[in-house]
């Protein structure tokens, strides 16, 4: 079981590693390309492509569920078919939301906290990345699909294809080209393209499982599959809008050398989610597909790996980010500018006790719906992404002043936690609890 968890999980957290890597790239070479206000209104476009994300994972992690139950009773046909419609779906979604950005670009660019000196810059990426927004979405959905489909290292080579493309030709077009802005954006949406176009070819030409199949539009799949995926959606559409309510926040109790900051703290904070959402994501098709054997004893064997992975991780990250946060700051400003520089390195290691926490949180909600307990997943994501989050920056900027906004996601994850723990003690204790945190051998589970 050990040898399946982490043929699962790896490949999983390598695809969110580079996602994020070349996530990364785009912040890199426009603050050293362009300059740090152009840095800022990339922080500033976050929240939607944070939102265009959360619409991807909705219907992967929705379709994974109900595609790996059906396959786990031998039910191929239809796991084609739910994976076929919901492709059709997205398409739709996609096309909606480039036409709806590109007709209120202005009124969006300046709702998402675009000032005199960011507009430029922010309307010049937004316009132009929501031209990909169908490549954006599908991207994902086939990566996370491909995994289902139990081959997790052509989703790694998926997620390499796009990470390389983007690195390259974001360099290519910013530093080289010296084309802004804009080339950041134009380089990240022909990244997408080329993973799209790799996966298509999976699903139409290789050796897969799924497939894209003539189907009768059932609108039931849609309902079955949104309540299985909103609480991963949930959670990573509150990372957008977690992002809004802190550049808001920090505009008018910092100012702009906040945004800058927090820009850098936004890429961190990429990394470290990803990170726990690929060993969430790569433990969830093993628990959907044991949960539809009624196989109670290995699917709880795979959420106590991935409890325990997530600890592991999650002191590292922390010990490291404390350690390391100069040369982290410095990777996106100057040491040349003492006062931003000195300021972001003080705020990020206020920020970072919250990375000891963020991790557990999201296994949890992954578990959930991968056993299709969406509304235990969805009590969680809501708390730590929208209700408790807001009423954390509120309470601690009202009590520390400005170090309280960077200290407010330690606080929020830590009443989440204590949330979704509670959650699982009431609900699952004479199931589950102790099975999962009881010591057995290993053997057991072989």
């Amino acid at each position: 079981m050990r040898r399946k968890f982490l043929k699962y999980v790896i490949p999983s957290v390598m695809a969110m590693w580079i996602y994020s890597i070349y996530t990364m790239a785009s912040g890199i070479y426009v603050a050293k390309g362009v300059n740090e206000i152009a840095l800022a209104a990339l922080s500033i476009c976050m929240p939607y492509v944070n939102a265009t994300f959360a619409i991807a994972v909705l219907f992967a992690v929705g379709t994974s569920t109900i595609a790996s139950i059906n396959l786990g009773n031998k039910e191929t046909k239809k796991a084609s078919e739910a994976f076929s419609m919901n492709t059709v779906v997205l398409i739709g979604i996609s096309v909606t939301i480039t036409v709806l950005i590109l007709l209120n670009l202005e009124n969006i660019a300046y709702f998402l906290g675009a000032t005199s000196k960011t507009i430029v810059y922010v309307k010049d990426y937004l316009g132009i990345l929501s031209l990909f927004s169908i490549f954006a979405i599908l991207s994902y959905y086939f990566e996370v699909l491909v995994k289902t489909d139990g081959h997790p290292i052509f989703a790694t080579i998926g997620v390499s294809i796009s990470a390389i493309t983007n690195v390259y030709l974001v360099y290519l077009f910013v530093i080289k080209m010296n084309t802004g802005i804009k080339g950041a954006a134009i380089a990240t949406g022909i990244a997408y393209v080329a993973s799209t176009i790799f996966y298509v070819g999976y699903f139409t030409i290789g050796n897969s499982t799924l497939k894209f199949v003539p189907f009768k539009f059932d609108f039931s799949i849609v309902k079955r599959t949104v309540p299985l995926g909103i609480s991963d959606f949930l959670t990573e559409f509150s990372s957008g809008f977690i992002i809004f309510m802190f550049n808001k926040t920090i505009l008018i109790s910092i100012g702009e050398i906040g945004i800058i900051t927090y820009t850098v703290i936004v890429y961190l904070n990429s990394f470290v989610t990803m990170t726990m959402a690929g060993i969430s994501q790569g433990t969830q098709p093993l628990v959907s597909y044991y949960y539809g054997r009624d196989d109670k004893k290995t699917y709880s064997y795979f959420l106590k790996a991935a409890v325990k992975s997530v600890a592991v991780v999650s002191l590292i990250i922390y010990a490291a980010s404390s350690i390391f946060a100069e040369q982290i700051a410095g990777i996106f400003i100057s040491s040349d500018k003492v006062q931003l520089f000195d300021y972001s390195v003080r705020a990020l290691r206020l920020y970072v006790p919250a990375y000891l926490l963020i991790g557990f949180n999201i296994v949890f909600v992954g578990f959930y719906s991968a056993i299709e307990k969406p509304m235990y997943a969805m009590a969680i994501s809501a708390g730590r992404g929208f209700v408790v989050i807001t009423t954390s920056i509120v309470v601690m900027t009202a009590l520390a002043g400005s170090n309280g906004i960077w200290m407010s996601s330690f606080v929020s994850e830590g009443i989440c936690l204590i949330m979704a723990t509670l959650i699982f003690v009431k609900f699952y204790y004479d199931d589950l609890y102790i099975e999962i945190f009881e010591k057995k051998p290993l053997s057991d589970y072989d």
